[in-house]
């Protein structure tokens, strides 16, 4: 089980997802508005995300081009089933009793989700 991103590695993987594939300097120019950073301090930071398993890296030339292992949304389901194991005692209806008490999700969001629940399950 992977451990959830920093804020910081979270701007990184948003960078190369947005870019598809990026070397250091690239992910550092994006960083740069709010994160200023050197280039080796960013290699470093995409060296620790490539064991952690969330990138690759093809060489071209001298740079190292990284890209995702995974889209942002699996991604995503990972760390939702993360929560629902660490918080909830496995119950993906725990999380979502929360959710609509917790106002974050609404009932008609809930209305929507169970109609494409449906709907997929009658595809099969």
């Amino acid at each position: 089980m992977r451990n959830p991103f920093t804020d910081l590695e979270q701007a990184i993987m948003s960078s190369i997802w947005h870019r598809r594939s990026a070397t250091a300097e690239q992910v550092r120019k994006d960083l740069a508005p709010k994160h200023k950073l050197k280039e080796s301090t960013v290699r470093t930071l995409l060296g620790r995300l490539e064991t952690k398993g969330y990138l690759k890296h093809e060489v071209d030339g001298r740079a190292y081009v990284y890209s995702s292992v995974d889209e942002p949304r699996n991604v995503a389901v990972r760390a939702v089933q993360q929560i629902i194991e660490r918080f909830c005692a496995g119950s993906a209806e725990q999380l979502i009793t929360g959710m609509v008490e917790g106002q974050v999700l609404e009932s008609a969001q809930l209305r929507r989700l169970a109609d494409e629940i449906e709907r997929k399950s009658k595809r099969r």
